[in-house]
This record gives structure tokens, C-alpha cells and sequence, in this order.
């Protein structure tokens, strides 16, 4: 059975199922309940129309659920009569699904959980796996997130680029589990690109095709970090870094730049280089002041930072920094690689120790621990 293709028709059938007045924690319940059939008949009897199956046994599970609810009598009277089989209506409601996951009454972990479970067709205990937590306490979050819309009506109009902002932070999620959330934001993007026209919802794409092609070099056999100028480009997957540049070119040539179109030019020229010493850092130092110019973000401003201290040494680097706020997190590591291309190295050492402490995960602290040591024998 073809999970990918089940999982990519979850938002049309959940769409269809609101469209005729069931609300949407039902529906997305009732789906839920059909895709477990599918998971278990379908494999020895798979259905001419996906779809259309799917719609079928959505739509009967809500009108049984409606009738064994005596307390709700009244909600009968609203409940059409089932449709007769057949293919399903082409009607596709996905990108106002989109929206309504992304709504700006959510927050950010409640939009993620709720996009995963009733666009990208995950089940609960996938979602709860993949972030890390109990499926319990994901259950209550993506109940109380669809108790939070279920009163918004599928046609309100909605925010892409809200919606943008979810499957960022959904790519960022990575990997827990057995499902990829870096994959599954990249299968959302692509049919999200489908359901607009926009160039910025290109660049997206593109941006997380150019970073996924990096992933089997980000990290050592042992799972120790590997920076980016260390990493086997050899091991960066080539088909995606062309994929991923043709679709941000596409996106460039419409004149409409955005933030994440100018992320996406800033992986394509890392990509671009055969070795971390070609990096075209002038170019790159170039895209962060466009990046900058659209966000104001004091983490762009960070790595721009960055980028300048590599095209024009560590001196101007610092400069660069001294705009940013040290608050902002990674200031310190930054801080600390600027020092030591300025040629501090015991100031760069000490900062290294100070960004080692204040780590969120244990790869970037045994990193970030390690570069002060080798900082420390040099001294």
C-alpha cells in the first residue's frame, strides 16, 4: 500500500467532510478512523478510487457518531444523507485547511501538531514520537487545538504566510521517531507550491530541499557534529541541491523576492562549492543584507555577521556583531569563531565556554566544548 499517496489525499477528504457540515474535530476524527481501515483492508483489497474510499468511510464513521450521540439528537437534522459510491468530487478545500491549521489563534506547537495530524495525515502517536513527548500530552494538545478552531468557518480567509511559518518550524523539528519531519515539511511544501502561485512559497521549497541535501554530512558515525565547513560534500545529495536550485531560480526570475527566496540563494551558494574554501562569501554577505533588509531578524543579522567576517575578515565580522543584540542565542559561538579569526585566541576560548554552557542540545555543547579545548592547547 502506497502510505505517501494515502497520507497526500488526508486534506481533500478531510475538506470534503467539513464541506458538508460535519465540524472539523469530527471530521478530522472520522478520517482519522477511516485511515486505520485503509492501513488494515487495503493491502489485500485496494480501492480504484482512494479518494472516494476514503470520503465513504470518513463520512459513515461521522454519521455514526452522530446518531449514537443521544444528547445531540438536533445535529441529525443537519446530516445529509450518505452519497452513493463512486469517485469522489474534484473539490479540493486543502489550502484553506492550510490556513485554518495555521490559524493565528494557535500557537506555533499547537499549529505544527494540528498541520501534521490533519493535513499530513499522521496519526497521534506519530506526531507525539517525532516531537519527543508522551501521546498523551500530544492528544490533549491537538484536542485542544481543534477545539480552538472549530468554530472558525472553512472559508475565512487565512495568512500563507503563517502557514510558511509552520512548516519552517515543522522542518526544523528534524527527525524522532519513525517519521521524518523534515521530510514530511518538504512533502507539505511541494503541495502547498501546487495550491498558489506564489514565489515565496517556491523559495520555501527550495530552502529546504537545499538543506535536507546537507543532512547525511551534518553529523559524524558516532552522531558528533560536524560544522559546515568540515562536512563530506561528497555525501550531499546532488539530486536535490539541482532540484532545489531550479525551483529557487524559477522563484527569482518573478522579481517578487522574499525572505525565505534570499535564505534559499544563501544554501544554493553553499551548495555551490565543491570545497568550504570556494565559498562565495562576498555573495553571500550581499544576500544577508537583502535578508536583512526585509526582516530586520537579529538572527539574520547574526549570520550576516558571519558571513562578513569570512569575506572580509574577523575584525570587520566583529563590527558586524556589535550591532546585534548578545542576547540573541549562538551570539556567544559567534562571538568566539570572529575572535579567532581576529586572532584572540583567548578570548575566543572563554567565549567558547561561555556558548558550550548555554547549548540547547548535547551535540552543539560537545562541539562547542571540544573547539574551546583545542583552543586551550594552542595557548
Amino acid at each position: 500500500m502506497d502510505e505517501g499517496l494515502l497520507r497526500a489525499v488526508v486534506p481533500e477528504v478531510l475538506g470534503v467532510l467539513v464541506r458538508r457540515g460535519a465540524d472539523f474535530a469530527s471530521a478530522e476524527d472520522a478520517v482519522q478512523e477511516a485511515l486505520v481501515a485503509a492501513v488494515r483492508t487495503w493491502p489485500d483489497d485496494p480501492p480504484r478510487d482512494a479518494k472516494g474510499w476514503l470520503v465513504t468511510a470518513a463520512w459513515r464513521r461521522h454519521v455514526d457518531t452522530v446518531r449514537s450521540e443521544s444528547s445531540r439528537r438536533d445535529r441529525e437534522d443537519r446530516v445529509a444523507d450518505e452519497p452513493p459510491p463512486g469517485p469522489a468530487a474534484r473539490s479540493d478545500d486543502t489550502l484553506r485547511l492550510y490556513f485554518l491549521c495555521a490559524h493565528p489563534s494557535l500557537s506555533p506547537a499547537a499549529a505544527t501538531a494540528l498541520t501534521l495530524r490533519a493535513i499530513g495525515g499522521l496519526t497521534t502517536r506519530q506526531v507525539a514520537a517525532a516531537h519527543l513527548v508522551p501521546e498523551a500530552t500530544m492528544a490533549q494538545r491537538i484536542s485542544r487545538a481543534k477545539r480552538t478552531v472549530a468554530g472558525i468557518p472553512l472559508d475565512t480567509p487565512g495568512d500563507l504566510g503563517t502557514v510558511m511559518r509552520v512548516l519552517y518550524l515543522v522542518f526544523n523539528e528534524g527527525y524522532g521517531g519513525d517519521v521524518d519531519l523534515a521530510a514530511e515539511a518538504i512533502r507539505l511544501a511541494r503541495q502547498l507550491v501546487t495550491l498558489t502561485d506564489e514565489p515565496e512559497v517556491q523559495g520555501l521549497l527550495a530552502l529546504f530541499l537545499l538543506h535536507h541535501a546537507r543532512r547525511p554530512a551534518r553529523t559524524s558515525a558516532g552522531g558528533a557534529l560536524v560544522p559546515l565547513p568540515e562536512q563530506d560534500r561528497r555525501l550531499w545529495r546532488t539530486d536535490l541541491v539541482a532540484e532545489g536550485v531550479g525551483i529557487l531560480q524559477a522563484a527569482l526570475a518573478r522579481d517578487r523576492l522574499g525572505e525565505y527566496q534570499a535564505q534559499a540563494a544563501i544554501a544554493a551558494l553553499h551548495a555551490d562549492a565543491l570545497r568550504a574554501e570556494d565559498t562565495d562569501w562576498v555573495q553571500i554577505s550581499e544576500w544577508y543584507d537583502e535578508l536583512v533588509a526585509i526582516t530586520d531578524s537579529p538572527v539574520h543579522r547574526l549570520n550576516r555577521a558571519v558571513a562578513v567576517g569570512e569575506a572580509d575578515g574577523g575584525p570587520a565580522g566583529l563590527r558586524a556583531l556589535a550591532e546585534v543584540d548578545p542576547s540573541v542565542p549562538r551570539h556567544a559561538a559567534v562571538a568566539a569563531h570572529l575572535h579567532e579569526r581576529s586572532g584572540d585566541l583567548r578570548a575566543a576560548a572563554r567565549l567558547y565556554r561561555e556558548a558550550a554552557d548555554a547549548a540547547t542540545s548535547v551535540p552543539e555543547r560537545t562541539h562547542l566544548t571540544r573547539q574551546a579545548a583545542r583552543l586551550h592547547q594552542l595557548l
